[in-house]
């Protein structure tokens, strides 16, 4: 099957599986770089559109207007290639990244950026939480934590459903929710590794975390075609495969911060005029 993957959470990533994706850092054009790059990807990937059988489209957290954008895309190219869109929020994929590199997957074996991660204790008595994270902007960070057990084929529990939040609170709650799970799971150590957009931006703040493993300022889908091919697993993990071909699957943005907009204050009337009135 013919997947493309389509994200703007945090700048534009666009690729096909199997693929070297194009990721583009700058959030001041990303967008308008985006049919361009959507363009060369299936150029090099030697595909058409009339080719492509699914989008997986990262649905967020992310600021409005870049995620939008990427989401719009999918849908446009759906409805005029007969394609299946799924979504795929962008948080948890890192937890399956940071498995991969504690596990010394070959396929991330040449991501510098994973190369500081220390192989998985899988003795049962250690388990890995992932602090996801992405950039919100505004001092916030868009986060969620998980726990990976690797010695309970890869049983996962989350700790802190997807939620936005300042760093420094962050750390707090992610301690909390630490000695909880520790209390439940007696004999058990916890790390806790950071992974995301933004990650670095706060490193001060992650100090404060009780347990701190690693902290990696990327995401899955900075791992080259091995995160492109992570991503879209995600999302295809529960997909009915009685799907019509052009389905649409929880292709809807998550923002988890209301907009900035408001209903505007009616217009001040001008020289006592009392307004316009319809006429009959």
């Amino acid at each position: 099957m013919h997947t493309l993957v389509i994200d703007t959470s945090f700048g534009s990533t666009v690729g096909f599986v199997d693929h070297t994706p194009i990721i583009d850092e700058d959030s001041r054009s990303h967008v308008e770089h985006l049919q361009t790059n959507i363009a060369l990807a299936a150029k090099q990937a030697g595909i058409t559109p009339q080719q492509i059988e699914r989008i997986v489209v990262g649905i967020g957290p992310a600021p409005y207007t870049g995620l939008r954008a990427g989401i719009v895309a999918a849908k446009a190219l759906a409805i005029a290639t007969g394609a299946q869109v799924l979504g795929q929020d962008d948080l948890t994929p890192n937890v399956a990244m940071m498995r991969m590199a504690h596990q010394k997957d070959a396929r991330v074996a040449d991501v510098d950026f994973l190369a500081e991660v220390p192989a998985a204790q899988t003795d049962g008595k250690h388990v890995y939480a992932t602090l996801s994270v992405n950039d919100a902007r505004r001092k916030q960070l868009y986060f969620t934590l998980i726990v990976d057990e690797y010695s309970n084929e890869g049983a996962q529990t989350v700790l802190i459903d997807m939620d936005i939040d300042a760093a420094d609170n962050i750390a707090v709650r992610v301690n909390d929710a630490i000695a909880k799970y520790c209390d439940e799971h007696a004999g058990v150590e916890v790390s806790v590794d950071v992974a995301g957009h933004g990650a670095a931006k706060y490193a001060a703040s992650w100090q404060n975390i009780a347990k701190l493993g690693v902290v990696i300022d990327h995401s899955v889908l900075d791992c080259g075609a091995a995160g492109l091919a992570t991503f879209a697993a995600c999302a295809e993990q529960d997909v009915d495969s009685s799907n019509e071909a052009n389905a649409v699957r929880d292709v809807e943005p998550l923002y988890l911060r209301r907009p900035d907009v408001s209903v505007p204050n009616p217009l001040k009337h001008v020289l006592n005029h009392g307004g316009v009135k319809s006429h009959e």
